[in-house]
């Protein structure tokens, strides 16, 4: 009887115990600039995070529209554990999963994860820019999470900032009541102004402000170019790597600020508000449904004499862009083919005519760069020339510019690995004929476990650990080469269509495919 009674008293507090322990978290305070905050130690893994920091005042009333302020200092304990609310935005693209506690124009926050102990100094830091053309995303996302990375020894932020008509309105009142006389890029500005918090403040988290890489995804890897050219952050960064993206066109470009100002102004008249103290009365939600809802929600960066003093081609040009080594790439079909062809079939005939009205002086030439002499080629080629035109040339072109002019090494790579399709989508589905957009953020951040709705596979989980290794390397030292990992060349200074890391189930180093077509967009862009 004794011995039951002990079993099950036994048991009882096993249960409760091994209830208590599910939770590895203790609370653990930092004192930043503002004041005392406090995040979560995570006795399991060594890991503090700092959830949903703010980095500025809320840009709401009459800091709507205008550059990121910063916080003023609070007293008492800021708790910092769960993420921040997003960016307002439209539900645009279906591979995006937030762990944000809803929307909010008061949404300037970050999220930082340390493996620092109580003593660590001069850590690399990684901050990282979220995707979605400007109109969508946040910092919250499972495939951005800096878990992984900060294992591996570094300190990791991720950022929101400003979207769409909250981000990017241009409009002359602007113009006229900013300090610069420009309006617009309040989005990138935010993304500076984080920057500058991150160098006053990572410090205390055992991170280095002198070993800082920005990291990006489409419009994010924008930013990073954004940033890199930007004599506003040249120099508060040590490193960049871009997935997928620069601000050279026909990809995301700015526009003259005139410009910029004539459609911010005819959009605001076409809802009924044209004046800036109108707009500013409105709320969230009236802005929502009459600029987000209906789609009016594609605001361009600017050339603003500010953030911009002309476009980063041309400060790319100049070499006047951050001197630092660059670590970029794109996948092997960012968008179906479709994006060329418009609903048509995949054709010769088709094709052909959909070649000669893109390029009607100089559809020969671009034919023999992506030939379509049979429907499999068809849809070779109309996706090789849809991924150039929507991002991989812009992103080359960014590698050429900086490998060629600037002293900094150049790493350039190709992702090429089709991920599994996502569970419970149909078996009829067609699939990929390579890497499609934005599917290599999950590998290279180490993050396929928090990815839920893929069925990951043994190849997947060797070529993430293949490309987190190259990223966690990059950023800790400025070359992604290390043990165990095919040697990856940066650019030669003489040759932009050279070698290229090919990462795959096995990776290596290849020629960049059909080289030539990259010269013959440079042409018809007028970027060369």
């Amino acid at each position: 009887m004794k011995s039951q009674y002990f079993l099950m008293l036994l048991f009882t507090f096993s249960s409760f115990f091994m209830h208590a322990q599910s939770d590895p978290n203790f609370p653990v305070q930092v004192n930043i600039e503002s004041g005392m905050i406090e995040g979560n130690y995570d006795n399991s893994t060594g890991l503090q995070t700092y959830l949903g920091v703010p980095f500025a005042q809320a840009p709401t009333g009459d800091l709507r529209w205008k550059a990121p302020q910063a916080l003023y200092s609070w007293t008492g304990v800021k708790i910092t554990k769960q993420f921040g609310p997003r960016p307002v935005q439209a539900e645009v693209f279906g591979d995006m999963y937030s762990r944000s506690a809803g929307m909010s124009e008061d949404c300037l926050y970050l999220n930082v994860w340390t493996p620092a102990n109580r003593d660590t100094k001069g850590l690399p830091v990684l901050v990282y820019f979220y995707g979605g053309g400007f109109i969508a995303g946040d910092a919250s996302e499972p495939r951005y999470d800096g878990s992984e990375m900060a294992k591996q020894g570094i300190v990791v932020v991720s950022a929101n900032y400003r979207l769409s008509v909250f981000g990017f309105l241009s409009h002359p009142e602007l113009s006229k009541e900013s300090a610069y006389g420009g309006s617009g890029n309040y989005g990138l500005l935010d993304q500076h102004h984080a920057l500058k918090w991150v160098q006053k403040n990572i410090q205390t988290f055992g991170g280095d402000p002198a070993k800082i890489t920005i990291a990006g995804e489409s419009a994010g890897s924008v930013s990073v170019n954004a940033q890199m050219t930007s004599p506003l952050s040249s120099s508060l960064i040590a490193a960049a790597i871009g997935e997928s993206g620069a601000g050279i066109f026909p990809t995301l470009s700015p526009i003259p600020l005139a410009e910029a100002e004539k459609k911010g102004l005819y959009l605001a008249t076409s809802v009924g508000y044209p004046s800036l103290s109108d707009l500013r009365k409105l709320s969230t939600r009236d802005i929502f449904e009459l600029f987000i809802e209906p789609k009016k929600y594609s605001f361009p960066t600017v050339i603003d004499g500010y953030f911009y003093p002309k476009s980063p081609l041309e400060i790319l040009k100049a070499n006047e862009q951050a001197q630092i080594p660059l670590l970029l790439g794109w996948n092997s079909a960012e968008i179906p083919g479709q994006g060329v062809m418009q609903g048509q079939s995949m054709e010769p005939s088709n094709y052909l005519n959909r070649i000669k009205a893109l390029y009607p002086k100089d559809y020969e030439e671009v034919l023999k760069n992506y030939p379509g002499n049979n429907a499999q080629e068809v849809i070779a080629s109309a996706t090789a020339l849809a991924s150039d035109r929507f991002i991989s040339y812009s992103t080359w072109k960014w590698g050429s510019l900086h490998g060629l002019k600037s002293k900094s090494p150049v790493f350039r790579y190709l992702f090429n690995k089709i991920p599994p399709a996502v569970i419970g989508s149909s078996p009829n589905a067609p699939r990929p004929i390579g890497a499609p957009h934005a599917c290599e953020i999950e590998y290279c951040m180490g993050n396929l476990k928090l990815v839920k709705q893929m069925n990951w596979t043994e190849d997947d989980h060797l070529v993430s650990k293949t490309m987190f290794s190259y990223f966690a390397n990059f950023i800790k030292t400025g070359n992604p080469n290390g043990v165990d990992l095919p040697q990856w060349e940066p650019l030669k200074s003489t040759n932009d269509l050279g070698e290229i890391m090919m990462i795959d189930v096995v990776s290596k180093s290849v020629l960049l495919p059909s080289e030539n077509r990259y010269r013959l967009l440079d042409r018809l862009y007028g970027n060369n």
